[in-house]
């Protein structure tokens, strides 16, 4: 896919995610999500922040705090604290901004507000259903050479994954298969959707997302 299929594919997830966000009430706000320590609010706001905030900005904080993760926390409370309806302004009116890191290119984000369009959707029982494709495409990032911050070292050595919904497979070693998002979800280290997904090397991979 190249770069301006990336950048409307986000774009149109930064719509929905607004479109979603704007019909939730207080309670469903506040619903954790699958963002560890993060409610449903924060998510979104974390999302709003990379139009707002910049790399730049980020990557200044992560210098003070002496740790990207911390940033990326600390920016995410702060714009929280918003009214709900700040947030889906900025998804709304910013939805194509073209974001394209250094090094890791616009894939990067692409993954990131696909996965956290899991993040918020799941706990609140709603549809989770990212094309196909498009998950695939994460995927590549998340099993490539720069997946940080998404994939911690080592997590997916001796596995094999393989997609049942668009049958593509990356890595090797025992298969773990399933759909594409349920795979890209439990890659990034959520386990909400592991009931979707079989395979001798499925109890590796749990294995490895237990918390320590």
């Amino acid at each position: 896919m190249d770069r301006e299929r990336i950048f409307a594919a986000v774009a149109n997830e930064r719509r929905q995610i607004a479109t979603l966000i704007d019909g939730l009430d207080d309670a469903q706000l506040a619903t954790p999500s699958l963002c560890a320590g993060w409610d449903v609010k924060t998510v979104a706001a974390h999302l709003a922040c990379s139009l707002t905030d910049g790399v730049w900005v980020a990557m200044r904080m992560a210098l003070r705090r002496a740790s990207m993760a911390r940033a990326i926390d600390e920016l995410a409370r702060r714009r929280a604290q918003l009214p709900a309806a700040d947030i889906v302004t900025t998804l709304r009116q910013r939805a194509d901004y073209p974001l394209s890191p250094p090094l890791v290119g616009p894939l990067a984000p692409f993954t990131d507000i696909l996965i956290h369009g899991g993040d918020i959707r799941i706990p609140l029982n709603l549809p989770f259903e990212p094309d196909p494709e498009l998950a695939t495409l994460a995927l590549d990032f998340l099993t490539g050479p720069w997946p940080v911050g998404f994939v911690p070292l080592g997590r997916l050595r001796g596995i094999l994954l393989h997609s049942t919904d668009i049958d593509r497979s990356w890595g090797k070693g025992a298969e773990v298969r399933g759909p594409a998002a349920a795979l890209m979800m439990a890659v990034s280290g959520r386990t909400a959707l592991l009931h979707h997904l079989d395979g001798p090397g499925l109890p590796l991979l749990q294995q490895r997302l237990s918390p320590t």
